[in-house]
């Protein structure tokens, strides 16, 4: 018997009208070890086909009724899955080919032998089971095979194969939603239509490799233009050769290249970015400190292999703190933005900027002729700089400050010549900002002397070594005095008596102004208070301060603070500030003077004449009084453009109905001038110098009119 018959067990339908042979057959078979079943004829052969699945039929041909090719037929239309074998007791050839036509597999002639039927049978079932089994393998196939074209269409990466002349003859879906490519249109074409004209040479032996396994090509970037965008794409190339082996005695033939190729164009512009990061300023797009420092190593070599100089600047912004601190952070980066584009167009060709941090700035001349170069760099940027920029509506100026560093001159390494470069630059502030400075030796005690000043200067807030004194102002027409200006003055017992010009600066540089100008405002209010409880106030009390200061968000409301608590009202007072606080105007300065002036304190422009003087500040902002700057005093009379000077400003200051106070007045004929000219007040040396507060209460109690005695008689007569 059969094992695989009796594993399999399966069934056969057994159909013939006679009955005795109907009977014998499926006893025959149940003998063998196959299951059957069975019909008297055509009709309930078709029935019983419904109701089951028959591996096997076993069918007469002559029956009345429904005969066997019309069952053979309804097998066919209904597609069964079934085998069928004649057994016929018809002899006749062309029922036999007919049978066979309809899908029979064998024809059974009666009378017949068992073994001849259970052989026939054997064989029937045996090429059922092939057929079943190929067909479930080309199933598989085909399922395999459309996952492959699915897995291969969603690939990410771009797939291709190419024949062994380097012409496509697959590539994936990605081709056109990576690449921009229509797929019908890129097989047949050659690979090096697709290529970047500058990569093909590397493509010639990546695209279309020829060797395979672990001699093959990979991960080799090649660029290719996107199809339908001005885009190049960067691509990690995979490929490897394939070869087709006839048999054993000949040697395997190239027939083409099976290829994958990866999209790493973002991987490649993030490994660029952070490259570009570790190596540039991200605000201004110019070198960093580790980039500059790199391009300067360079150039000292070169320098020192060719015997030439360089030069090294070290560039500081001078008002970029007060931006940063009255606009904001958003106007102080658009400020260094542009800062950055200005000085590139400073720069000659392999010059190399870069931004220390800040409002610091450095640049390289890695070749200079002489001393005379770096001179005339220097100056191309400060007047370059002496423009002003244009930032979210305002109209800012901001200087620049340098200090150069030669080589082999003022250092021969790299850190030596940025300290001495930056040492130059504090120099240049020192000896008044928006100039150039190259470094020399006794500029280091300078800059040792800065730092111990600046150490100085906080020991001195907390021993108060800081004094306010007072000089008096003098109404030009009466002589009498008519305000009184509060100085800060030092006096350290290291250090002995420092003039503001020195110490100012640093405070202002430092921040420590800030505290200074606090003290100086609190000594003025509590001696105010004291003049009015002896009944000797003047009409005014003016106090200079720092643009720092008034940049201060609670500015404004530790001026009410003081008025509250010495009991004072604000017509007491003047407040002095600079025309370079007003360069970078803004609203928030405008509201700030107005919500001063509405304490009634006035407004006073000091040093008026020696920066960017404009109309518009007089017009903008609420200014009581202008101050023509001592500077103007010493060539006052006998030099006819400095006296123009000083009388157009008296007549501007009269048309404008604005309070004029001349400074630095030392010599009787410039009092009488100024009167000639109906300047309203004068203050100076020639009528008293700064007094302490005791001191200049003396001078109030005898109530002298200082200036009566320089006026000519007449007008004394008037008095």
């Amino acid at each position: 018997m059969n094992a695989l018959a009796l594993t399999e067990q399966p069934l056969i339908l057994v159909v013939d009208d006679e009955p005795h042979l109907r009977s014998s057959l499926s006893s025959l078979l149940n003998l063998h070890g196959y299951a059957s079943s069975t019909a008297d004829g055509g009709k309930s052969a078709l029935l019983a086909l419904k109701e089951n699945k028959y591996a096997l039929i076993l069918l007469d041909l002559c029956m009345p009724g429904i005969d066997g090719h019309q069952v053979m037929e309804q097998i066919i239309e209904n597609r069964l899955d079934t085998c069928v074998i004649v057994v016929s007791g018809d002899t006749c050839i062309d029922s036999a080919i007919s049978a066979l036509r309809r899908g029979a597999c064998d024809y059974l002639k009666k009378p017949y032998t068992i073994e001849e039927l259970m052989l026939k049978i054997e064989k029937a079932l045996a090429k059922r089971r092939l057929e079943q089994e190929n067909r479930q393998i080309n199933l598989q196939l085909k399922e395999s095979e459309r996952w492959y074209r699915y897995m291969v269409n969603s690939s990410p990466d771009f797939i291709y194969t190419l024949d062994a002349d380097g012409y496509c003859t697959f590539c994936n879906d990605r081709v056109e939603t990576l690449l921009g490519y229509n797929k019908a249109g890129v097989i047949g074409k050659h690979f090096s239509t697709f290529i970047h004209a500058e990569d093909l040479p590397a493509a010639q032996y990546v695209i279309q490799e020829r060797r395979s396994g672990d001699r093959a090509t990979n991960n080799i970037e090649i660029r290719i233009p996107h199809g339908t965008e001005s885009t190049l794409l960067t691509l990690e190339f995979n490929s490897f050769g394939i070869y087709d082996k006839a048999d054993d005695t000949t040697p395997p033939r190239y027939i083409g290249t099976y290829g994958v190729a990866k999209d790493i164009t973002e991987k490649k512009k993030a490994a660029e970015l952070i490259l570009y990061q570790a190596y540039h300023d991200l605000l201004t797009g110019l070198a960093n400190r580790k980039l500059f420092k790199d391009h300067l190593e360079l150039a000292i070599a070169q320098a020192r292999r060719y015997k030439h100089m360089l030069a090294l600047m070290f560039l500081d912004l001078d008002r970029f703190k007060r931006v940063n601190d009255t606009l904001g952070h958003v106007v102080g980066d658009h400020l260094l933005i542009e800062v950055a584009a200005r000085l590139k167009k400073c720069l000659r060709e392999g010059d190399t900027l870069a931004r220390q941090g800040g409002d610091e700035f450095t640049l390289l001349l890695p070749q200079i002729d002489s001393q005379e170069s770096a001179k005339s760099a220097a100056d191309k940027i400060i007047k370059a700089f002496g423009e002003p920029f244009y930032i979210d509506g305002h109209e800012l100026y901001v200087p620049m400050s340098i200090g150069i560093a030669l080589f082999p001159e003022n250092g021969d390494s790299i850190d030596t010549l940025i300290k001495n470069a930056d040492i130059a630059m504090y120099d240049s502030k020192a000896k008044g900002r928006n100039r150039y400075q190259i470094y020399s030796p006794n500029m280091n005690t300078t800059f040792d002397e800065r730092f111990s000043l600046e150490i100085q200067m906080h020991k001195a807030l907390e021993r108060n070594e800081f004094q306010v004194v007072y000089q008096p102002q003098i109404n030009v027409v009466s002589g009498r005095i008519s305000g009184m200006e509060a100085l800060v003055r030092w006096t350290s017992p290291l250090l002995g008596n420092m003039s503001p010009m020195e110490f100012i600066p640093l405070a202002e540089d430092t921040g420590l102004i800030i505290p200074i100008s606090e003290f100086v405002l609190r000594s003025a209010f509590k001696q105010a208070k004291l003049w009015k409880q002896a009944g000797l106030l003047p009409p005014r009390v003016a106090i200079n301060i720092s643009s720092q200061h008034l940049e201060q968000d609670k500015f404004v409301d530790y001026i009410g603070m003081l008025l509250l608590e010495y009991e004072l009202t604000g017509s007491m007072f003047e407040i002095e500030i600079t025309e370079s606080t007003l360069l970078n105007e803004g609203e928030h300065i405008i509201e700030k003077l107005r919500k001063i002036t509405s304490m009634g304190i006035k407004i006073a422009l000091d040093d008026f004449g020696t920066g960017y003087s404009s109309l518009s500040y007089l017009k903008k902002f609420p200014i009581d009084t202008i101050k023509i700057d001592q500077s103007f005093m010493p060539k006052f009379i006998g030099d006819s453009d400095n006296e123009s000077i000083i009388t157009a400003i008296c007549t501007l200051a009269q048309s404008l109905h604005l309070n004029l106070i001349a400074e630095g007045v030392e010599e009787a004929d410039q009092y009488r001038l100024l009167h000639t000219l109906n300047c309203n007040e004068a203050q100076g040396y020639l009528f008293s110098k700064p007094l302490s507060g005791h001191d200049i209460t003396d001078l109030l109690i005898k109530n002298t009119p200082l200036g009566q005695q320089y006026l000519p008689t007449q007008d004394c007569f008037n008095l």
